[in-house]
């Protein structure tokens, strides 16, 4: 440190916090501890008595916290991603489309070893919001030797990006319900306020809808009609239990298609299948997403709105977060719920 005359400071980091009052109206931190001084804080200082200042003597070979967060943030994000302005040293990392958030996890790790450098993010295949905050960065002293941040420069060269945001597809979906009962109009089809609201809200296209009886071929029909329709995703509901007249699994596959799948790790939804239309996927969900309000639904669906094709070892990984909670007041997916 070293102690200035408030007139020749401009452009210096102030090294500890300073009081301001005004009488009956404020008392508390008037100017933060690393705060650059500008040319329009002189007479503020003045004000509150500060004709000297104990200031930071910044070398050529070392970055403030904020010029360090901006070259971090820079380092480790899709450049598509959005920066907020230092704030008390720090950068909040968001994403300007709703989508899914991809980690390179052991490159993150790697970061976090590094001395006086942190990165906060949420947690990979995270479904984010559109302007969502994402990850937070800053280092822990208010200066940091140039020499570290270029260390994680080139890391994150070589991995880059350590954080982006895949964004969603708009898809054209068709719809299968199964079961006799619903096709007959014993029960009613709670498509709609459950599933189909989720893929509304999601802003895809839903074509088409077809109910159909507890029958092979029905079912095989109705999906090769929805592929015809041009349908970039395929939802049949209602079956795949282990009930001998729930057929769906038998009525994807005639119509041709590959399962990749079939059960899951995850509660609800542990009869989820997974299968593949030559290049349409088509999820095959069970009852209960009828039900419960967070299902195995809500953990693949996003992956397929992102354009991934989701693997036998992506689902096996979901065991682990895969049992929702049934929370009174759901906060999905701000819960421990696929994470």
């Amino acid at each position: 440190m070293k102690k200035i005359r408030v007139e020749d400071a401009v452009g210096t980091v102030l090294a500890h916090d300073m009081t301001r009052i005004i009488r009956g109206k404020f008392k508390g931190v008037g100017f933060k501890k690393g705060h650059i001084v500008k040319k329009e804080d002189i007479p503020e200082l003045l004000k509150i008595g500060k004709q000297m200042l104990y200031v930071l003597d910044i070398g050529k070979n070392q970055l403030h916290e904020d010029d360090a967060a901006r070259r971090i943030a820079t380092a480790i994000a899709d450049p598509e991603l959005k920066f907020s302005p230092p704030g008390e040293g720090k950068i909040n990392i968001s994403t300007p489309y709703p989508g899914l958030l991809k980690i390179d996890i052991d490159a993150l790790l790697q970061v976090n070893r590094m001395e006086n450098i942190i990165v906060a993010t949420l947690k990979n295949n995270f479904p984010c919001k559109k302007d969502e905050i994402i990850a937070g960065t800053r280092i822990i002293p208010l200066t940091i030797p140039a020499q570290n941040i270029e260390i994680l420069e080139a890391l994150a060269e070589k991995t880059r990006p350590i954080l982006s945001v895949k964004p969603y597809r708009s898809l054209k979906v068709g719809a299968v319900v199964t079961g006799s009962e619903v096709f007959s109009g014993l029960i009613t089809d709670d498509f709609g306020p459950s599933v189909g609201k989720k893929i509304i809200d999601a802003g895809c296209l839903l074509i088409k809808k077809i109910v159909v009886p507890d029958d092979v071929n029905s079912i095989s029909n109705a999906v090769l009609e929805l592929k015809t329709l041009g349908c970039e995703l395929i939802i049949t509901t209602g079956g795949l239990s282990v009930d001998p007249d729930d057929v769906t699994r038998q009525g994807v596959i005639r119509a041709g298609a590959d399962v990749t799948f079939y059960g899951s790790p995850v509660l609800p939804g542990a009869m989820l299948m997974i299968s593949m239309l030559e290049d349409i996927p088509v999820i095959s969900l069970p009852a209960c997403v009828f039900y419960y309000k967070q299902t195995v639904f809500d953990l693949v669906f996003p992956r397929v709105l992102a354009g991934e094709k989701i693997s036998k070892d992506d689902i096996a990984a979901m065991g682990h977060g895969g049992l929702c909670m049934n929370c009174k007041v759901c906060h999905y997916p701000v819960c421990s719920f696929g994470r």
